[in-house]
């Protein structure tokens, strides 16, 4: 059983075709880390797989997944509570544990605008934990966060695979998850083909 299946997968950004010929699964209780240099299409890859955007061809499927991408996604005037409580009502849940487990508790009523970098980003992240969704889909999670937050983001990411979910994190940095398959995405850089007349496809 896969919650995600990629399928010769083409990925574009602009119009460009920017990946090519991915095939993988993710299964429950899996984590999958996407490298790449900046540029190869990691970002464009997450929107695709979250529905964002379309293949340029190939298919993806899955039953849906939460997605948290550069951006935190927050509402400033409100509190880091009532961002919580707004996502989870979008899902039809409650925020359940997700202050205590992201570290928030204590911010919980501060207005999202004056935390800091980091605690936006826990914010942020804490919105996957009241999704619902089994698989998760994270762009550069550990942005503006220290050491100790990567460590509790690692500690959240390994208790959602244990409770049958599954991650796909594209990221530069080491989040200690040893446990990680390592999908490296130079390997599938689409080729520039030429088009009609010489010129190249990529500069039309």
């Amino acid at each position: 059983m896969s919650l995600l299946r990629a399928e010769d997968l083409c990925v574009a950004r602009g119009g460009v075709p920017v990946l090519e010929g991915l095939t993988f699964d993710v299964a429950p209780g899996e984590v999958l880390v996407l490298r790449g240099a900046n540029g190869v299409g990691k970002t464009s890859l997450l929107r695709v797989l979250a529905g964002l955007a379309p293949p340029v061809a190939g298919r993806v499927e899955s039953e849906g997944a939460g997605y948290a991408a550069h951006a935190d996604g927050l509402k400033a005037m409100l509190s880091v509570r009532e961002n919580l409580e707004f996502w989870a009502d979008l899902h039809g849940a409650g925020i359940g544990d997700a202050l205590e487990r992201m570290n928030l508790a204590a911010l919980a009523e501060r207005a999202a605008g004056s935390l800091s970098a980091g605690q936006k980003r826990r914010l942020g992240l804490a919105r996957l934990l009241v999704t619902g969704r089994a698989l998760w889909l994270l762009d550069e999670p550990t942005v503006s966060l220290d050491a100790a937050s990567v460590e509790l983001f690692a500690g959240v990411v390994r208790a959602h695979l244990a409770g049958g979910g599954a991650a796909v994190i594209a990221t530069h940095v080491a989040l200690g998850l040893e446990e990680a398959r390592v999908l490296e995405l130079g390997a599938y850089r689409a080729v520039a083909r030429a088009a009609p007349g010489g010129f190249d496809e990529a500069f039309l």
